[in-house]
C-alpha cells in the first residue's frame, strides 16, 4: 500500500464537540466586543441615559415612599436585557447572513450549532455587563437601587436568566426572516419602544389604562420588569403593581411560555435560513445593495 493510499484512509481524530467549539468562537467575539469602542459605546449610551432619566426624577412611586427613579432603573435593567434579545441579536444574525457567515457554516459540521453557542455567550456577557455596569453606576452615582438580601439576589439571577431564555429565541427567530440590516432596524425599534412604554418600565403601569394594561401582559418586558423591581424594590413598593403584588410565580411562568415559543419558531426558521442560503442569492443581495447605493458598488 502506497503511502497517499495509507494517508486516504488513515482514520481522522475525533471531531471537536459544537458547544467546545462555539465556546471557543464566543471568546473570540467577546474579545472583538469589548475592543471595539463603536460597539461598546452603543451599551454605554444606554446606561448613561438611564442614570440622567433617574437623577432629573424626585417624585415617589404614588402611593409609597419608594422613590420613582428606582422604579424607573429597573425598568431601565428590564429594558436593557429585552434590547439585546429583540435588538441586538437580530441585527447581528441579519448583518452576519448578508455577508455570507451563514453559508460558510452550512458547510462546516457543527457550523450552525457552535454559532448558536458563540452567540449565546456573547448575549449573556452584554447582559451581564450592562446589568452590573447599571446597577453599580446607579448605586454609586444617584444611590440607586440594590437587592436587600440573598433572597433578592437569587430572584435577580433567576429573572434575569429567564428574562433572556424568552428574548434570545425571539430575537434569532425575527433574525432568520427579517430581510437586512437596514430594514431591520426600523421594523424593530418602533416596536421596542412602545413596548418600553406600556410595559410599566418608565412609569408605574397602573397610571395606564387597563386595556393597554392587558396588552402588555402578553408580551415578556412587563413580566422581566415586573421580576427586576421584585429584587430590586422594597416590599412596601407592590402597592403600585397592578395585584397588589410581585405574582413571582406568574413571572417565571410567563417568561418560560415565551421562552418555549421561541424555541419553538427559532429552530426551524434558523434552519430553514440555513438550507436557503446559496452563493447565488448571497450575490444577488450583494448585487442589489450596491445598485441602491447602500455599499459601494
Amino acid at each position: 500500500m502506497t503511502n497517499d493510499t495509507a494517508g486516504a484512509h488513515r482514520p481522522q481524530g475525533p471531531r471537536r464537540p459544537a458547544w467546545r467549539t462555539g465556546c471557543r468562537r464566543g471568546v473570540i467575539e467577546v474579545r472583538h466586543l469589548l475592543r471595539n469602542p463603536k460597539e461598546m459605546s452603543g451599551h454605554v449610551t444606554n446606561v448613561v441615559v438611564a442614570l440622567l432619566v433617574a437623577a432629573y426624577i424626585s417624585d415617589d412611586v404614588p402611593g409609597t415612599d419608594t422613590p420613582l427613579a428606582h422604579l424607573v432603573l429597573a425598568g431601565f435593567a428590564a429594558y436593557l436585557l429585552f434590547q439585546i434579545g429583540l435588538i441586538s441579536l437580530p441585527q447581528m444574525l441579519v448583518t452576519e447572513r448578508e455577508e455570507g457567515v451563514l453559508l460558510r457554516l452550512r458547510a462546516t459540521p457543527g457550523g450552525i450549532p457552535a454559532y448558536l453557542v458563540a452567540k449565546c455567550l456573547l448575549l449573556v456577557t452584554m447582559a451581564t455587563g450592562s446589568l452590573a455596569l447599571l446597577l453599580g453606576a446607579s448605586a454609586l452615582l444617584v444611590d440607586g437601587p440594590l437587592p436587600r438580601d440573598g433572597g433578592g439576589w437569587v430572584t435577580l439571577l433567576w429573572v434575569t436568566a429567564l428574562g433572556l431564555l424568552a428574548v434570545v429565541p425571539l430575537g434569532a427567530a425575527l433574525g432568520a426572516v427579517l430581510p437586512n440590516p437596514r430594514e431591520a432596524l426600523a421594523l424593530i425599534v418602533l416596536p421596542a419602544m412602545g413596548l418600553l412604554i406600556t410595559s410599566g418600565a418608565v412609569f408605574p403601569i397602573t397610571s395606564l389604562p387597563v386595556p393597554v394594561q392587558q396588552v402588555a401582559a402578553v408580551f415578556p418586558l412587563k413580566w422581566m420588569a415586573q421580576g427586576l423591581r421584585s429584587a430590586l424594590l422594597p416590599d412596601a413598593a407592590r402597592a403600585a403593581e397592578p395585584a397588589g403584588s410581585w405574582e413571582l410565580p406568574m413571572v417565571a411562568l410567563v417568561l418560560a411560555a415565551w421562552a418555549v415559543v421561541g424555541f419553538l419558531l427559532a429552530v426551524p426558521l434558523l434552519r430553514r435560513a440555513a438550507r436557503r442560503e446559496s452563493g447565488s442569492r448571497l450575490a444577488a443581495r450583494h448585487r442589489k445593495a450596491a445598485e441602491s447605493g447602500a455599499v459601494p458598488a
